[in-house]
């Protein structure tokens, strides 16, 4: 399994490159990075950048030249705070980080425990409430989703109530330490729980779907004549081999996850990557935009690796080569 893995990061070392520079090349096309210079008519500032930036070469050279800058751990500076690239991305990579983990978590542990039940007990009443259920979650957008749950768990029990400190906080995400486990928590609950609706309803179904065609398949009518236990061969057998598909789409949405909770971030004023993207790209931060794309694309393909080895470690019918 170690040399699968060497051998998907060696091809993964490719993609990459032609990722970056693809996007690197698409940024430059799209962005100036001296607009803000280019409002003050100095030619000669104007020059000395150009030069200092590598802007004046080929787009391949200043690939490179950024390319190397970057292995070296020198991302740049953003022209929107002044300050490094890097000490914007790697905490707002942190709190992203904590959003998707927590959200991840508790949606997989619902997800799973709806759709093993409806696959289950299919056709029931409870399997066609839990299906209305899943469809109402996929259709709520999340600004609105977390919009109501702000005004139901947070804004008007403090109004109802009187209470100068909330039960629920709804404005940024603090690390555990300064207000210990509990003051994180309360300011974790409802960006978590405005993710986890959305994922629990659309990998409820797919695990559902994929216990139904595990429960028919012949090896688990094999153990069933043989007089295994119900129990044993929901969850020993048909569980364990529709936990491949599942942890495999969970990963990939996971690392797509990273950069793409624009929404929830803004709406519960999360310093993460969805919001930092954004701030960036309004402002044309062409220095931020690049390594943020690039650290999005390993997240990626590093999930899509860690998905890979899950499904075999999962599944003793698929073995890695």
């Amino acid at each position: 399994m170690l040399t699968y893995a060497l051998r998907r990061l060696l091809y993964s070392v490719p993609v990459v490159l032609v990722a970056s520079f693809l996007l690197f090349w698409a940024v430059r096309v799209t962005f100036d990075p001296l607009a803000k210079l280019r409002s003050i008519p100095d030619p000669t500032v104007i020059a000395r950048e150009t030069a200092r930036l590598g802007l004046d070469r080929p787009v391949p050279v200043q690939y490179w030249l950024w390319l190397k800058a970057f292995a070296s751990g020198d991302w740049g500076v953003s022209t929107r705070t002044g300050g490094a690239v890097r000490d914007l991305i790697l905490p707002s990579l942190g709190t992203t980080l904590q959003l998707v983990f927590w959200g991840a978590l508790f949606a997989g542990l619902v997800a799973l425990a709806v759709g093993v039940y409806s696959a289950v007990r299919q056709y029931s009443a409870g399997d066609f409430a839990l299906t209305g259920l899943s469809y109402l979650g996929v259709a709520m957008p999340p600004f609105w989703l977390g919009l109501i749950l702000i005004q139901l768990l947070a804004a008007w029990p403090q109004q109802q109530f009187g209470l100068n400190d909330p039960p629920l906080y709804f404005v940024g995400l603090h690390s555990p330490g300064g207000g210990g486990i509990g003051d994180y928590a309360r300011h974790l609950v409802l960006p978590v729980l405005t993710l986890t609706v959305g994922l629990v309803a659309s990998w409820s179904r797919y695990t559902r779907t994929t216990m139904l065609e595990t429960l028919a398949s012949d090896y688990v009518r094999t153990a069933r004549a043989k007089g295994v236990p119900r129990r044993q061969v929901i969850l020993g057998h048909a569980l364990r081999t529709a936990l491949g598909p599942f942890v495999t789409v969970a990963a990939v949405d996971a690392g797509i996850l990273f950069g793409g909770l624009v929404v929830t971030e803004q709406v519960f004023a999360i310093q993460g990557m969805g919001r930092l993207f954004l701030d960036s790209l309004l402002s044309g931060d062409v220095f931020v935009l690049v390594p943020w794309m690039l650290v999005i694309a390993v997240a990626v393909i590093g999930f899509n690796l860690l998905a890979d080895i899950s499904y075999a470690l999962l599944d003793p019918r698929v073995r890695l080569r």
